[in-house]
């Protein structure tokens, strides 16, 4: 019955029967019938953003590539603010290109991981240098550019060129393997679903495609308590047939990084902090930090000590109380905060800075260190 279960008791008309009430039998069109009735949707429910063409305009390629490396990983409401930000300061790639990293760097601060941000500021240089400032209009063309993987390659060919191609983010994931009820875990599931996905590309409107089924995603076909009634794949939905529709997609078990320890010290002279940038390459490359020790697993509080910032005022460090935690996507992190002031004179160690408290807001600061300037001036 190609492994599908019925009770013992029952016949095998019957078990037939409820089999076909799970996946109904479907024509040989329903993939462009699907196709079309995605599109209908899209064309009545479609979201505004501020990084999406109007119904009838063409879509800009450079709010698309801004657009899409800045949602890696981020919610949309979380990249609203940033969105218009950046194309209120570099409306174009040929603004953006010109900058300094740190310019960039400072303006993305506080929307988490900072490779995205070296890598935009590299594929401005690249575009201005290589493409006379306009984007490949290809897939293969545009994973030439720095920080353009596969999907983003697809996203920028469909939505911003229409190039016939299926962008599969986490709302598409979600919508297809509800859709398809793929029982094959992520990330095994990945190419199967993409496969799946691509059926649901019509003979045109490929970025329509695309963005209709990430507002389909967003929207209705939520992680958790989905809108089934309100989604144009209600009929043919094998997992809403099933009734277990949100234990899709199904998920191998996540691993996490184990415990990372450190300690973060504080230093202020007058109205001024002592920083330093941050290595170029690695976690956080190029952001600007306070002193800090190595983060390594099992830290202690004595050899944390023995990392503080050089600086023969200090006669002792003060303990704030608590820890500053924060999650990054391979470990979580505990840093203890030391704090200390110093004489108005005091010079800074080798590569570190003095930078004023009140214009904070201005330096590239992860949300790591916010979190640890707020306890140490706090």
């Amino acid at each position: 019955m190609n492994g599908f279960a019925y009770n013992r008791g029952m016949s095998l008309s019957g078990a037939l029967a409820q089999r076909n009430k799970v996946r109904p039998q479907k024509s040989p069109d329903v993939g462009a019938d699907r196709a079309a009735s995605l599109l209908a949707w899209y064309d009545r429910h479609r979201r505004r953003l501020p990084w999406r063409a109007l119904k009838g305009e063409r879509s800009d390629p450079y709010r698309v590539w801004l657009s899409e490396i800045m949602l890696q990983q981020t919610t949309v409401k979380a990249v609203g603010p940033y969105f218009e930000k950046f194309i209120a300061r570099w409306p174009r790639v040929e603004g953006l290109g010109a900058a300094s990293l740190d310019d960039v760097l400072r303006m993305w601060a506080g929307l988490g991981y900072y490779s995205r941000a070296r890598n935009l500021h590299a594929c401005a240089v690249a575009v201005l240098r290589d493409h006379r400032g306009a984007f490949p209009d290809t897939e293969e063309g545009l994973r030439a550019l720095p920080g353009i993987g596969p999907y983003t390659a697809a996203a920028i060919a469909a939505i911003a060129f229409d190039r016939r191609t299926m962008p599969v983010d986490g709302n598409i994931e979600r919508v297809v393997s509800r859709l398809f009820a793929v029982e094959e875990p992520l990330p095994k599931a990945k190419p199967r679903i993409q496969e799946l996905a691509a059926t649901l590309l019509g003979p045109s409107r490929a970025g329509d495609s695309a963005q209709a089924l990430m507002d389909l995603g967003a929207t209705i076909c939520t992680p958790k308590k989905p809108a089934c009634s309100l989604c144009p794949f209600s009929e043919t939905c094998v997992a809403r047939m099933r009734g277990d529709q949100e234990t899709f997609p199904r998920k191998a078990p996540k691993k996490t990084g184990a415990l990372r320890r450190g300690a973060a010290f504080v230093v202020t002279r007058g109205y001024e902090l002592l920083v330093r940038s941050r290595p170029e390459k690695g976690l956080l490359g190029g952001m600007t930090e306070v002193p800090t020790s190595d983060w390594i697993a099992e830290q202690t509080d004595k050899a944390a000590l023995k990392r503080a910032p050089a600086l023969k005022t200090v006669s002792r460090w003060h303990r704030k109380a608590g820890v500053v935690t924060h999650v990054f996507t391979h470990f979580p992190l505990e840093l203890a905060v030391y704090t200390a002031r110093v004489s108005p004179r005091t010079k800074p160690p080798a590569g570190m800075r003095w930078v004023k408290i009140a214009t904070l807001k201005d330096e590239a600061l992860p949300n790591v260190m916010r979190k640890v300037v707020a306890h140490g001036l706090g």
